[in-house]
């Protein structure tokens, strides 16, 4: 289990990490989500004992974790897939771990056949793709069989089939019990991927919740309408109540009001109907909703 208790973090006069308060429990994958320059790095790092913070505390397992007499049996770590020698093979980075923690030989072969990489382990990293790099990186953070995993952008660089694993990966470990926190700025895998949601702007906690209540809070359900008289029933619907604004190809995106009261509406004032289909609101757009005033790097136009 991770837990972070007031951790604060200053870089000379800028604020990063302003008192979080947040657990990473065992047996779920986590999301930690907030847009570039949130903090989510310096978190990640004081969590793992490589920064040190201002103020505040963060803990694996109870304990902070310097003070675990073999750090990688308490928590696996992926933050930089190119922190590796390219000169030297997979195999030999591994072992190079394994070693500093006292870990046996055998586990360097057992993760190296966990990520699929067994075939080329005798070559050169600088050899490799973006992906082959990740899947080294989640190898090292797996070298201890530890019960917390922190995964800084696991997807990045992968193709199809290996987010489909990175994810199966994932969900298998908290599966086992093993307490999960991943970044990523990919939404949609998010959303396929973890229970739980941690979400940080401007190094403040915004929200710490389930992957459903988050979109619900935001977003919750909307109904798609497509109908020739668009203009029209709009103004109808907006009468009972419903928010109604338009959506692609001149769809009415409506919220307040189910799909059932819709058709009944529609009937009664003799619409006609094109299309009628519940939508749940994405994490993508529940996210950019509710981080629209912590966003610190956007383009001219973007926020809008």
């Amino acid at each position: 289990m991770i837990e972070v208790r007031g951790l604060t973090k200053r870089y000379g006069e800028v604020l990063a990490v302003n008192d979080l308060n947040f657990s990473v429990r065992p047996g779920e994958v986590t999301g930690f989500l907030g847009p570039n320059g949130a903090g989510k790095s310096a978190t990640m790092r004081m969590i793992l004992g490589l920064d040190a913070p201002t103020s505040g505390t963060a803990t694996v397992g109870g304990r902070a974790v310097a003070e675990h007499p073999v750090p990688m049996r308490a928590v696996g770590a992926l933050l930089d897939a190119g922190a590796v020698l390219a000169s030297r093979s997979a195999y030999h980075h591994l072992l190079a771990l394994a070693a500093s923690n006292g870990l046996p030989r055998g586990r360097v072969d057992a993760v190296l056949e966990e990520v699929g990489l067994s075939g080329v382990a005798r070559r050169a990293a600088g050899t490799y793709s973006l992906g082959m790099r990740q899947r080294l990186g989640i190898a090292g953070a797996l070298l201890g069989d530890p019960p917390v995993l922190v995964l800084d952008e696991p997807l990045n660089g992968l193709d199809p089939e290996g987010i489909v694993w990175i994810r199966r990966l994932m969900r298998r470990m908290a599966g086992e019990g093993r307490a999960v926190m991943m970044s990523s700025h990919l939404m949609s895998e998010v959303e396929l991927t973890v229970d739980h949601l941690v979400v940080i702007g401007r190094g403040r906690l915004i929200a710490d919740t389930g992957m459903a209540e988050f979109i619900a809070s935001v977003g919750g359900r909307e109904v798609v309408v497509r109908t020739p008289q668009a203009a029209s029933f709009a103004g109808r619907l907006a009468a009972v109540g419903a928010a109604v604004r338009t959506g692609e190809e001149g769809e009415l995106v409506v919220t307040g009001l189910d799909a059932e009261h819709i058709g009944v509406l529609a009937a009664a004032t003799e619409v006609e109907l094109h299309k009628l289909a519940p939508r749940q609101t994405s994490l993508e757009e529940a996210f950019m909703e509710l981080t629209q005033d912590s966003v610190e790097y956007s383009a001219e136009g973007e926020a809008a």
